[in-house]
């Protein structure tokens, strides 16, 4: 899964969402519970992935060949809770999750 720039991506997009729920949790414990430590531990871990998820975006755009306007949204995928994971699923089906092919030359 992690040898690919899709894969990586695709990894790194599940785990900002799931960092992104963890995050939700903690808050819930926070301002109903009243006990921050959710939201100590969950936005540490939605910090460091979300910082590795655009990264993998803008590396993702060179190897895999992605325009202006993908690139965009695969940023912007990143603002809303589970955003990641609508865009990875709507690359993966518009097939810009695809490797490209590289040519060798002999």
């Amino acid at each position: 899964m992690f040898e690919t720039p899709s894969g990586r991506f695709r990894a790194v997009a599940v785990a900002e969402a799931i960092s992104w729920a963890g995050l939700l949790i903690g808050m819930f414990f926070k301002y109903v519970m009243g006990n921050a430590l959710g939201v100590h531990i969950f936005g540490s871990v939605h910090g460091i992935v979300f910082i590795a998820y655009v990264v993998l975006s803008l590396l993702a755009r060179r190897a895999l060949g992605w325009d202006n306007r993908t690139t965009f949204w695969a940023l912007f995928a990143s603002i809303p809770p589970f955003g990641s994971v609508v865009f990875e699923r709507w690359a993966s089906r518009t097939g810009r999750l695809a490797e490209r092919a590289v040519a060798i030359s002999a």
